[in-house]
């Protein structure tokens, strides 16, 4: 009945639709910006109004229902970022049935245990991936029919530009004969199968697998209606840019929250320097959409692109320190401010941030505040108590975005007996109830009686000139338990020997934070796309380096 002083509750109202059915919500919202740009290729050009997407997505729905998809089956999506992938996503959704996003990079292997997952009835896939996952996807049984993107395929394939493009443009003619659209589908006469939108689940898609296999995440209609109702992050009457993956949580429900209040987005397959400069000065975004790395190796970057247009940042994916930020503001002129959310797959996108009107107040270092509907706590990770401002713990969560819960896994393994969301990161909040993230649980380093965040060391060692990334993991040692040793890839051109990284370190941060484990350069520091570092693979390299003390 009385709120608990040691809980931070999200201030604001999140109204989502009574029927709790994300597809009619989407299918209405967009057709008030029907003559807008949706989507925008920075590399072709190409404009994708939000009409079209309209057009394409119910006629995909009605074609998906005469092949034989239905309310509940589960269909997955797997290739490169194309403009068709948001008509085959929307018409998904339309049919009620489960939408899985795959990752294209995947190898056979990992495809495999992908699918075991979710056991997807049919499969939009882009023509190089089902050309090198021939002979995986026919091997799996329960994969009943694969729709390819592109002009040609084998013959036991169905193609998506038949789902999509009507033989006739009579719009008097019957709807569907024999196996073939005859017209496009008329806004008037659609309608989005009905769901219950507390239970059906609308996307699955795979934690980010950091620390270990992926997981299937189940979202409903809900979660992802109460993420996209959320005050909007930017601002709807700027267009941004992204070049998140579509797969990743942050980039599907990240733009469908910024198409359903009509941002028109600007997007990248890839993250190439170049390409990403000009794309700015050319379509003077004002607001961009990033991950830390790529924020550092643009601000370590020399160029002549006119940058002037930004206005501001959201930073995601990883936690953005506050020295980085001091370098952001100096390359980009007329930035007004770095906002950061926190969030994670589990969460639909994210549990705390900052909204854009607040761009030129955020407290630095600060991932925001908690989100309407949602109420969150720190609590001890050996007691479980809750903990009051500043003071260091895991953070726990409970929203209606929180996810329905792991495929195959019990909701309550992952979950206190309260029902909050055990996330296995640590932060902490402050007397204003703003949100700072330390690092993950899994990641601290135990040296001695220390928990060590490596976050903090890395954040540093970006700072110097010589390093263009870096890493820093736990390596076993007899008498400490773990001591910090850092994985480091040079700035091209530049100079650093180990000794002088180890001693920028010592003059800046406390004892236990030393890089006693050493410094291992290498080429790259291994992330997966939303920009986590990888550290699993870096830890396959410690059994190979002696600890130095």
């Amino acid at each position: 009945m009385l709120k608990n002083s040691f809980y931070v509750y999200g201030t604001g109202e999140c109204r989502v639709p009574a029927n709790l059915n994300f597809g009619d919500y989407f299918l209405k919202r967009a057709w008030e910006y029907k003559d807008k740009p949706a989507l925008i290729n920075g590399s072709t050009h190409e404009v994708y109004t939000f009409g079209e997407l309209l057009q394409d997505s119910m006629n995909v729905a009605v074609s998906l229902t005469h092949i034989g998809v239905r309310k509940g089956d589960v269909v997955a999506i797997c290739t490169e970022t194309k403009i068709e992938y948001w008509s085959a996503v929307i018409g998904t959704v339309y049919t009620g049935a489960v939408l899985t996003a795959i990752n294209p990079t995947y190898t056979a292997g990992e495809l495999k245990h992908i699918l075991s997952i979710s056991e997807p009835r049919y499969m939009f896939c882009s023509p190089s991936y089902y050309e090198k996952q021939e002979k995986t996807l026919k091997s799996i049984a329960y994969l009943k029919k694969i729709i390819l993107f592109g002009d040609t395929g084998p013959s036991d394939v169905l193609l998506f530009k038949d789902l999509v493009l009507p033989i006739s443009s009579d719009v008097k003619s019957d709807l569907i004969v024999t196996n073939r659209l005859i017209r496009n589908v008329k806004y008037e006469e659609f309608q989005p199968v009905d769901v219950n939108g507390h239970e059906d689940v609308l996307f699955i898609l795979y934690s980010s697998g950091t620390t270990g296999l992926p997981k299937g995440v189940m979202l409903t209609h809900l979660n992802v209606l109460t993420s996209c109702c959320f005050p909007s992050a930017l601002d709807p009457k700027s267009t941004g840019l992204i070049i998140t993956p579509w797969y990743h949580t942050m980039g599907l429900n990240g733009i469908l929250a910024a198409l359903v209040v009509g941002r028109s987005i600007v997007y990248l397959a890839k993250f190439q320097m170049d390409l990403y400069l000009s794309t700015i000065e050319k379509y003077k975004i004002s607001q961009l959409t990033v991950v830390p790395p790529v924020l550092v190796a643009v601000c370590k970057t020399e160029s002549q692109y006119d940058l002037s247009s930004v206005q501001v940042m959201y930073s995601g994916g990883a936690p953005l320190q506050n020295d980085t930020l001091s370098i952001v503001k100096t390359k980009f002129p007329n930035l007004i401010g770095v906002i950061q959310g926190y969030g994670m797959t589990e969460a639909t996108v994210a549990v705390t941030r900052t909204l854009y009107s607040q761009a030129s107040k955020a407290k630095a270092g600060s991932v925001g505040k908690v989100v309407p509907s949602t109420v969150a706590k720190v609590v001890d990770i050996e007691t479980r108590k809750p903990l009051g401002p500043n003071q260091h713990g895991e953070l726990c969560f409970k929203g209606p975005q929180i996810m329905k819960g792991y495929i195959g896994k019990d909701r309550r393994d992952d979950c206190d007996d309260e029902g909050f969301f055990k996330t296995g990161d640590i932060g902490y909040y402050d007397e204003d109830h703003y949100f700072f993230i330390v690092d993950r649980l899994k990641e601290l380093i135990k040296y001695k009686a220390y928990q060590v965040p490596p976050a903090e060391i890395e954040a540093l060692l970006l700072q110097h000139e010589a390093i263009l990334d870096a890493c820093v993991v736990g390596l076993k040692n007899k008498e400490s338990g773990e001591v910090p040793l850092a994985f480091v890839v040079k700035q091209p051109g530049k100079v650093v020997t180990e000794k002088e990284i180890q001693s920028f370190v010592a003059e800046r941060l406390s004892n236990p934070k030393h890089l006693r484990g050493g410094v291992r350069f290498v080429s790259e520091i291994p992330k997966n796309p939303s920009g986590k570092i990888l550290r699993k693979e870096l830890r396959k390299m410690v059994s190979k380096v002696t600890s130095k003390l």
